[in-house]
C-alpha cells in the first residue's frame, strides 16, 4: 500500500516547487521590464510588440479559416446540388446549439458583434479586453459559420486580434495610449489575414475604430497588417480571396452606371443595418432564451434552405459570381430547374439580398 505520509509530502514538495518557479519566472519577467523602460524607447518597443501582434493575428486569422473551411466541407461536400438538401434544416440549428452552450455555460460572457465591443472597451474601458476573447470568439464564430449561421468571420477576427494587442499590451504593462494602438493593430492584423490585404485591415482600423493617424501609430499598424497578410500567403499561397481578370478595357461611358451601384449598395447598406436592429429588438422582447433560440433556428434554417448561397460567409458564391458562373448561385437548391432563366437569376440574387440581413 501506499504510504499516505509520503504521498502528502511529495505532494506539498511539488507544490512549493512549482510556487518558487513561479515565483522566479515572475521575479525575471519584472526584472525585463524593468530594464527595457530604462534601456528602450517605448517608441521602439511598440515597433517589436506590434510585429508579435500581427504574427499572432495573422494565425489566428488563418486558425479561424481553417476551422470554418474543415467543419463546411466535412458538413456539405456530399450534399446534392440539383435539388433542395433537407440537411439545411438540419445544420444550422445544431450549429447554433452547440454555440449557445458553449457562450452560457463555458464562456459566460457577451462575446456578440466584435466591432462593437471593441469600440466599447476603447471608449469606456481604456482598451482592455478579457483574455478570454483571445479564443472564444474564434471557436464560437467557427461553429456557427462552419454548421451554416450566415455571418462573416470579419467582426470575430477582429475581436479576436484586438483582444490579442490588450492581452498583450496589459501583460507588458504598456501605457493606455499604447495599448489602444495595440488593440488597433491586432483588429488590422486580424483583417489583413483574413482578406490577404494589408492596406484594407490598416484602413479598417483608422476609419471603423477611429484610432488616430499619427506618426506614433501608423507604422505599427503598418507592421502589423503587413506580418499578418505575410503569414497568410505563406500558409495558403498567393491566391487572393475575391479574384477576377479585368477582360474590358475600361470606358468612361460606363461611370454612370458605377455610381448608380455606389447609390444602391448604399441603399443596400442602410437596409441591412436598419433590418438587422430591427430583428435584434424583435428578439430581445422574447424573455425565455431557449424560446429565443428555437425561433431564430427556424427562422435560419429555412432561409438557408430556401437559399442555400446564405450558408455561412457566401464567399464561395462572391467568387462564383466574380468568374462569370451566375447561374451556379442556385445549385443546391429547390430552384435548381430555373438555372437558365435570367430573369429568374436576377430575382433570386435579389431575394438573397434582402434576406442575409
Amino acid at each position: 500500500m501506499t504510504d499516505p505520509t509520503t504521498d502528502k509530502g511529495t505532494s506539498d514538495a511539488t507544490t512549493y516547487s512549482d510556487v518558487r518557479h513561479n515565483g522566479r519566472a515572475h521575479n525575471l519577467f519584472m526584472k525585463f521590464l524593468t530594464w527595457r523602460e530604462k534601456h528602450v524607447k517605448e517608441k521602439t518597443f511598440v515597433i517589436f510588440v506590434s510585429l508579435i501582434v500581427g504574427i499572432l493575428g495573422g494565425l489566428a486569422a488563418l486558425l479561424l479559416k481553417t476551422l470554418i473551411h474543415l467543419i463546411s466541407s466535412a458538413l456539405t461536400s456530399h450534399l446534392s446540388i440539383t435539388g433542395g438538401n433537407w440537411l439545411f434544416f438540419i445544420y444550422p440549428a445544431v450549429g447554433v446549439l452547440i454555440t449557445a452552450l458553449f457562450v452560457r455555460y463555458v464562456v459566460r460572457d457577451n462575446i456578440s458583434h466584435g466591432v462593437t465591443r471593441v469600440l466599447h472597451a476603447i471608449s469606456q474601458n481604456k482598451s482592455r479586453l478579457k483574455r478570454h476573447n483571445t479564443y472564444t470568439s474564434l471557436v464560437a464564430s467557427s461553429i456557427t459559420i462552419g454548421f451554416g449561421g450566415s455571418v462573416g468571420a470579419e467582426g470575430p477576427i477582429v475581436y479576436t486580434g484586438a483582444a490579442i494587442g490588450s492581452t498583450l499590451g496589459s501583460w507588458l504593462r504598456m501605457s493606455p495610449r499604447v495599448l489602444m494602438i495595440l488593440v488597433g493593430c491586432g483588429a488590422a492584423a486580424g483583417i489583413a489575414g483574413i482578406f490577404k490585404a494589408p492596406i484594407a485591415g490598416m484602413l479598417f482600423t483608422l476609419e471603423v475604430l477611429m484610432i488616430d493617424l499619427t506618426t506614433v501609430s501608423v507604422m505599427p499598424l503598418l507592421i502589423s497588417s503587413i506580418t499578418a497578410a505575410t503569414i497568410a500567403y505563406i500558409f495558403t499561397g498567393y491566391d487572393v480571396e475575391f479574384f477576377f481578370v479585368q477582360s474590358e478595357p475600361f470606358m468612361t461611358a460606363r461611370i454612370p452606371f458605377a455610381i448608380l451601384l455606389g447609390v444602391f449598395t448604399g441603399l443596400v447598406s442602410l437596409y441591412f443595418t436598419r433590418v438587422m436592429n430591427l430583428m435584434e429588438n424583435t428578439f430581445r422582447k422574447i424573455n425565455n432564451p431557449w424560446w429565443r433560440l428555437g425561433a431564430g433556428t427556424v427562422l435560419l434554417s429555412t432561409l438557408i434552405f430556401l437559399l442555400p448561397p446564405l450558408y455561412g460567409e457566401g464567399y464561395g458564391s462572391i467568387v462564383a459570381l466574380l468568374s462569370g458562373n451566375i447561374s451556379s448561385i442556385v445549385d443546391g437548391s429547390i430552384f435548381y430547374s430555373d438555372r437558365d432563366n435570367v430573369w429568374f437569376i436576377l430575382l433570386f440574387i435579389g431575394m438573397i439580398i434582402m434576406a442575409k440581413a
